[in-house]
């Protein structure tokens, strides 16, 4: 059944509300209603009832839990790291002993580091930059806002750049899906790889951040909360507390992403058949399944940490899992509000908001204009979902149909594709890093919105223009 415009009616409504009432929680259920009343002929009791088996039936899909297990552990490992004195023993060496970071350029340029050291999950990224950088970021008087600014711009875009990770995994079996069904031809790899260049949005939000941080150029709501912060006193640590409870546990967390690619793609690779032999580090890395490595990530992680904690003991075994347990329910609104994104994004999927869009456009347009197209549609989509990964799975199919169809420059709109789920994604006040972003740095969800928006809208005109020039000169 084709719903028309009223495919994108229940996430607009969602987004219309979070920024109205601050409550996305709210906001994403009313926008979730709406969509299953208009599936289900405006019948309330039917809605309702369709609206929670839909949201049971997440649970029997294996990558949701295992994604939703990891957000509430990960929130377990950064209590940990807290709680045991690590983050604070990293604070006193970098501000104390060797003095690394002096000012409030240099506590923003710490957070901007870890966004880009740390590439192998974005709210990885964001909670551990903003867990470590937002004591330092208080002492010297950076806002809250502009801490969350800093981590949401450097986890979603670097994660999409380097793409060793989940989002490579993501992206090659949707390239590896349209290889298979004749639509393009070659290897996913080879695609992907050729359109990083191509993947504007993130190389200039990349550049942009980092020009906010050396110019301290503050645009929009962000002036108003940088005049109203004022610096705070650090504490001095206790005694004991010790740089490596929070190096430890990091790099386990860090390295075991890879190698848990690198084991579920060598067990995807046996289940399809393929000999090992015949297969590249990085075609099993890709190969590997995303929510699967988080997932032993943070388990491998958690019990690292309680051999250095307890059996070591610098905690007991008691005031462990009271961090752990106090760590996870911290991210229990986070895991809420995600597990009502995915929803959301299975519900425009069945609206088929997607293909509405991108009917709109079809038919009037040349070839150099379908990557700036794509581009922003995918933009619209990612916005109106909160999910850049639902935004691949919806318009990757689309955009390279409509480039292969029209002669478009396939890597130009591959590029285009995940350009523009990262940009409606880090502009969406119901995406998950936008959430997971405000509560790493402390900031209210809807102040982290409107204060990174500008700059958002600024690296998205930039990446549209770059996506009309280069769609006619590659022609």
């Amino acid at each position: 059944m084709d719903y028309g415009v009223l495919s994108i009616l229940p996430p607009l409504l969602a987004i219309t509300l979070a920024l109205v009432t601050r409550d996305v929680l709210i906001s994403l259920t009313v926008g979730i209603l709406a969509g299953f009343l208009i599936l289900n002929n405006y019948q309330p009791l039917d809605a309702v009832l369709a609206m929670l088996d839909s949201i049971v039936a997440l649970f029997a899909e294996g990558w949701v839990v295992k994604t939703l297990i990891f957000s509430l552990f990960v929130g377990s490992v950064i209590r940990l790291m807290v709680d045991s004195g690590g983050v604070a023993g990293l604070v006193h060496f970098l501000t104390q002993k060797s003095r690394a970071v002096r000012s409030a350029r240099g506590a923003m340029l710490l957070a901007y580091l870890i966004g880009v050291v740390i590439f192998i999950e974005s709210s990885i990224t964001s909670l551990v930059a903003g867990t470590v950088a937002r004591p330092l970021c208080d002492k010297y008087g950076v806002s809250r806002q502009k801490l969350a600014y800093i981590c949401d711009a450097t986890s979603a875009p670097v994660c999409s750049l380097i793409p060793l990770n989940g989002w490579g995994a993501l992206l090659l079996g949707l390239l590896a899906t349209q290889i298979t069904a004749g639509v393009l031809s070659g290897s996913a790899v080879e695609i992907l790889l050729k359109s990083i260049v191509y993947n504007f949005y993130s190389w200039l939000t990349l550049l942009l951040v980092l020009v906010v941080i050396l110019r301290n150029w503050d645009i929009g709501p962000m002036r108003r909360f940088e005049e109203n912060t004022t610096p705070v006193n650090i504490p001095v640590p206790p005694e004991g507390v010790h740089i490596g409870r929070m190096l430890l546990p990091l790099a386990v967390l860090i390295g075991m992403m890879p190698l848990s690619l690198y084991f579920t793609g060598q067990a995807s690779l046996l289940g399809e058949g393929k000999a090992l032999e015949s297969q590249t580090f990085l075609d099993t890395i890709f190969a590997g399944s995303g929510s699967t490595s988080v997932f032993y990530a943070v388990l491998a992680t958690l019990l690292v940490a309680f051999v250095q904690y307890v059996i070591l003991g610098s905690m007991s075994r008691q005031d462990y899992f009271r961090s752990m347990f106090a760590g996870a329910g911290e991210l229990l609104p986070i895991v809420t509000i995600l597990v009502l994104a995915f929803v959301i994004g299975n519900l425009v999927k069945e609206l088929d908001a997607g293909n509405y869009l991108a009917s709109l456009a079809q038919g009037w347009l040349s070839a150099g204009w379908i990557p700036v197209l794509v581009f922003l549609l995918s933009a619209v989509i990612a916005f109106a979902t909160g999910t850049s990964w639902g935004t691949f799975s919806i318009m990757m199919p689309i955009g390279v149909s409509l480039a292969v169809a029209t002669g478009a420059d396939v890597y130009l709109v591959v590029g285009a594709v995940v350009s523009g789920g990262v940009f409606g994604d880090h502009s969406s006040p119901i995406s998950d890093t936008t959430i997971i972003s405000s509560l790493a740095a402390g900031c209210d969800v809807v102040d982290h919105t409107a204060s990174q928006l500008p700059y958002a809208l600024l690296a998205g005109a930039g990446a549209a223009v770059l996506f009309t020039v280069f769609g006619f000169a590659l022609l």
